[in-house]
C-alpha cells in the first residue's frame, strides 16, 4: 500500500512554497537540500518548526518542500504557512490551535507598484512655490 502523502500551498509577500507531506521521521526536504543548508539561521528554522511544536507533531512527518520567490524571511514564512495548512488537510482538529495562533493567515505585504507620472510608489515630485 502507497503512503499517502498531503499537499498545501504556502504564501508570504511574493514567496509560494509548495508542501508535501507524509508519515516518517521528522525529515525536512527544502529544494533539495536539507533545511539546514537551505534556512542557515536558527531564528528561521525556529520560524518553520512553529506549527509543528503548536500541535506536538515535531517527528511524526517527512516535509519535502519546493520554495520560490522573494528573500530568505519570506520563503521561511512561506514554509511556515505551507506546513500549517497541510497539518489542517491531514487532521481538521488542528485548525482551532493554529488559526489561534495566527499560522493560517497569508502574510500579503508586497511591494507597491510605481504609478505613472511619479518617481516611486508614495514618492511624488517636490513642490515649487515659484
Amino acid at each position: 500500500m502507497a503512503q499517502k502523502r498531503y499537499y498545501a500551498t504556502g504564501k508570504r509577500k511574493t514567496a509560494v512554497a509548495r508542501v508535501w507531506m507524509s508519515e516518517g521521521n521528522g525529515e525536512f526536504v527544502v529544494n533539495k537540500r536539507t533545511l539546514d543548508e537551505y534556512f542557515g539561521l536558527e531564528t528561521l528554522k525556529r520560524l518553520i518548526r512553529q506549527p509543528l511544536d503548536m500541535t506536538q507533531t515535531q517527528n511524526k512527518f517527512n516535509f519535502f518542500v519546493n520554495v520560490r520567490g522573494g528573500g530568505i524571511a519570506g520563503q521561511a514564512g512561506a514554509v511556515k504557512h505551507g506546513i500549517s495548512k497541510v497539518l489542517v488537510e491531514y487532521n481538521e482538529e488542528l485548525k482551532a490551535v493554529l488559526k489561534k495562533a495566527g499560522f493560517l493567515t497569508r502574510d500579503a505585504r508586497i511591494k507597491e507598484r510605481k504609478k505613472y507620472g511619479q518617481p516611486g510608489a508614495r514618492k511624488r515630485f517636490q513642490y515649487s512655490k515659484r
